[in-house]
């Protein structure tokens, strides 16, 4: 490792990195109480639990590459029984969120699944990703069909396809077990990425991979990324120096400083209440139980009661 051992103290991190000295960027993810704030506030089966924990550690690795203030977030949609995934990271507080949405009797296939299977939660569909620098800027937008068994072969797609940059993505989610403690979410994940240095003249993708070094230097970091274990990537007992040097050390790994994570909801009761006012007088009777209207955010849960006069 060409830098010294980094002592990461923070439960929810992503920890960048470079490999060697080729254009090869790196970023690894591990989300603990973060994970399980997200996904303890849903009632999903855990196949569903596990791929909306994919996509939170998905979105917290690519929006930790924002180099301005906004928002990156990442939307499934598909045929399956689950008919979507939402997933979004706000630089600002550096706060992940994430939830999904099952079709009506969907609940039953879903907890019928293996794991995390995207081709059957999800069947046919597309992968939105989106990047929000606010009102004084246009959304920048990239959408590809929904490929692959599970959701990193799907982002691994999308980067082929909308931004030619070669990906490898790995990710993991599952309930562990502590002494003393009660079995908790835990997420983990790792993407690399080869990226042509900012300012240059030639193009990302395959085409930027001039010269037998550097595709040999490339096809080295993906076949090391793609060996990483499901248990490497969630055992709190093993550091992420220690993952990143077992994976890249033939070619030296170079490790920056960690940036936290959190989670956040921007959701509030003045919000809601905005939303409430386009409603109809009769849509909004329609809603009324026990002298109230009861509204939960699909992101956290929270729930926000208006009291209906008669």
């Amino acid at each position: 490792m060409t830098q010294s051992k980094i002592n990461i103290e923070m439960p929810d991190y992503v920890l960048p990195f470079q490999v060697g000295d080729q254009s090869i960027r790196g970023r690894l993810c591990r989300l603990t109480g973060v994970a399980e704030r997200i996904l303890s506030a849903h009632d999903f089966p855990d196949p569903l639990s596990m791929l909306v924990g994919e996509a939170a550690t998905l979105v917290a690795m690519l929006g930790e590459a924002l180099k301005f203030d906004g928002r990156f977030i990442l939307q499934a949609q598909g045929e399956g029984p689950v008919s979507m995934i939402v997933a979004d990271y706000a630089s600002e507080g550096d706060s992940v969120r994430a939830t999904a949405k099952m079709v009506e009797g969907g609940a039953e296939k879903v907890a019928a699944a293996k794991g995390p299977e995207l081709h059957y939660l999800m069947g046919k569909g597309h992968l939105c990703m989106s990047v929000d620098r606010g009102p004084d800027f246009e959304i920048y937008q990239g959408i590809t069909p929904l490929k692959g068994a599970t959701l990193s072969e799907a982002a691994i797609n999308y980067f082929a396809q909308s931004e030619q940059i070669p990906t490898m993505v790995r990710l993991a989610v599952g309930r562990l077990s502590l002494p003393d403690e009660k079995p908790q979410w835990r997420a983990g994940g790792l993407i690399v990425q080869f990226m042509p240095a900012e300012g240059g003249t030639r193009e990302r993708g395959e085409t930027a991979l001039r010269g037998e070094e550097e595709r040999e230097a490339w096809a080295r970091a993906e076949a090391f990324a793609a060996s990483v274990a499901a248990d490497e990537l969630l055992d709190p007992d093993l550091s992420s120096t220690d993952l990143l040097y077992r994976l890249f050390h033939e070619d030296g790994v170079r490790v920056f400083d960690p940036d936290p994570v959190h989670f956040a909801c921007t959701c509030s009761r003045e919000k809601i209440a905005a939303v409430l006012d386009r409603y109809s007088k009769e849509d909004l009777a329609d809603m009324v139980e026990e002298g109230k209207i009861s509204v939960s955010c699909d992101f956290c849960r929270e729930n926000y009661e208006f009291p209906v006069k008669s």
